[in-house]
């Protein structure tokens, strides 16, 4: 896989360094590099980027507020000498952080799981289209990469910044610094899906629905107006129909 890159940074030393680590990445090729936010937005939307690397503090419109104007298909690298804006980077769909100064060993690791993250996408959409379909995920807990076999989700929940991941035979969920939005598309819609602003649900893992509520164990999660349509479809298609009482011997 080659990934298409453009790198925004108003330090010349810190855009000329990261070029340099481009350059003897085999698998990305440089395609821009800026100096200020502005001239970089139109370039990313409309040549297509797969991959931005964007320094944080910058005049006029800092890296954050980029992020947000960018389409989604690229994805976000930041970089920045101020470490307190970590947990923000979380709460955009960021491949990972960057402190300043950057280890070309610390820019290949956030690299490979940029290659991660797109492979996993087409697979996705090689599932919406029919064919073999992804098996598992990486997802950051506690500042690692942790995989899990979709196949053991039963739920997730979304908490504003946060969400908590629900696997069989697991007692504690898996908590990750992501939004609900950012893990749905992440996961094959023929085997998920949204059922309220705050769960997505693996609907073959459920067992038992009580007033339009669905049980797992102890927790009850309410199927909202904006899902239920969608909801009773699955079920409509899932349901044996009956057709009164069964005669009598």
């Amino acid at each position: 896989m080659n990934l298409k890159c453009c790198i925004v940074d108003d330090e010349p030393l810190a855009l000329d360094l990261l070029e340099s680590y481009v350059q003897k990445t085999p698998f990305l090729t440089l395609c821009g590099k800026f100096t200020d936010a502005i001239s970089a937005l139109d370039f990313i939307n409309r040549d297509d980027i797969d991959l931005a690397f964007l320094d944080i503090q910058m005049p006029d419109i800092n890296g954050m507020e980029l992020s947000k104007m960018i389409r989604n298909r690229c994805r976000i690298i930041f970089t920045t000498a101020f470490s307190q804006y970590a947990v923000d980077s979380y709460k955009i769909p960021a491949i990972d952080y960057l402190l300043k100064p950057i280890s070309y060993a610390d820019f290949l690791e956030a690299c490979n799981r940029a290659v991660e993250w797109f492979e996993l996408k087409n697979k996705h959409v090689q599932t919406e289209n029919g064919n073999t379909g992804i098996e598992s995920i990486f997802v950051k807990s506690d500042y690692k990469l942790r995989q899990i076999e979709l196949k053991k989700i039963l739920y997730i929940e979304g908490l504003k910044d946060y969400i908590k991941i629900y696997l069989e035979d697991e007692p504690h969920p898996v908590l990750s610094l992501m939004s609900l939005k950012s893990m749905e598309e992440m996961l094959p819609s023929s085997r998920f899906m949204r059922v309220h602003r705050s769960f997505i649900v693996q609907p073959d893992k459920i067992k038992i629905i009580e007033r339009n509520r669905i049980v797992f164990g102890k927790q009850y999660i309410p199927i909202s107006d904006s899902y239920k349509n969608e909801f009773a479809e699955f079920l409509n298609r899932r349901s044996v129909k009956t057709h009164g009482n069964p005669s009598q011997e």
